[in-house]
């Protein structure tokens, strides 16, 4: 048995854990992989040579690079048996705030609720595509990741357009109190489906966590809507709220293209 420890520096939440997990389903020299999110490490335990799996890793662009390999005499391995019921409840969380979020933003006229609705989707995706592709075929699992990422390219393409719109004519601002409010509540809501993921891992990685919590993407982006609101308010403009709703629009896509690498 040979143990390969990878840096993944874009891997800042378990997102990326699962795009990764999926991105290495099948390969059967594969016995076991530890995950340390907080400092972007993978520990991928295998025989024989890693250059398929490195190079699969590789395809995500993640910022992936090969620290070391050696010889282990570790064989066996703890399994989650509560894996599954931990990502029902991560992917409810996020969709509930999809929805909200998504709703609130357009009744505020608020393109950075919108575009953070679609980033809680695409993470719903990515954990959708974990539960329900469980006991199916490699090929079927990657059907439906490329679906998924196909509908969030195209509902990110739809952002673009309206955020277009919105620049070069004259808009109501956005509610800038519902903007922040929501995205509190949405900031809340990452931090407990971070919690809850990395208390699957092990009882010793809880004074971690919090760190956790502000290293991921996604509560950048709450908290880049929040400073867009005030700015809506301080400035009188929407055009803070459109250059985060572009930013996040972004993000989506790109993590649409990474779903869309799974092959």
């Amino acid at each position: 048995m040979n143990k390969t420890i990878f840096e993944i520096t874009k891997m800042d939440c378990p997102s990326e854990e699962n795009l990764i997990r999926m991105k290495l389903d099948g390969i059967s020299s594969i016995a076991n992989l530890d995950f340390d999110i907080p400092n972007r490490k993978l520990t991928v335990f295998h025989s024989g040579q890693i250059h398929q799996i490195e190079k699969s890793i590789l395809e995500l662009n993640l910022g992936s690079k090969k620290i070391s390999t050696e010889q282990t005499e570790q064989t066996n391995f703890n399994e989650n048996t509560n894996q599954k019921k931990l990502l029902w409840t991560v992917l409810a969380i996020n969709f509930v705030f999809f929805i909200i979020e998504m709703t609130t933003g357009i009744i505020s006229k608020s393109m950075g609720l919108v575009a953070d609705s679609l980033d809680m989707l695409a993470d719903s995706f990515v954990y959708g595509i974990s539960i329900f592709a469980v006991g199916g075929t490699i090929i079927r699992k990657r059907r439906i990741a490329k679906l998924a990422g196909y509908f969030q390219i195209t509902l990110a393409i739809i952002g673009f357009v309206e955020v277009l719109r919105r620049f070069l004519g004259a808009e109501k601002l956005p509610n800038f109190s519902t903007m922040i409010i929501v995205s509190l509540f949405a900031l809340i809501a990452n931090g407990i489906c971070l919690y809850i993921l990395q208390k699957s891992k092990s009882q010793k990685e809880a004074h971690i966590k919090a760190s956790m919590i502000f290293t991921s993407n996604d509560v950048i982006i709450n908290l880049g809507v929040i400073t867009a609101g005030f700015l809506v308010h301080w400035l009188n403009s929407n055009k803070p709220d459109l250059i985060i709703g572009t930013i996040v629009f972004v993000l989506v896509i790109q993590g649409a293209l990474r779903i869309l690498k799974l092959k």
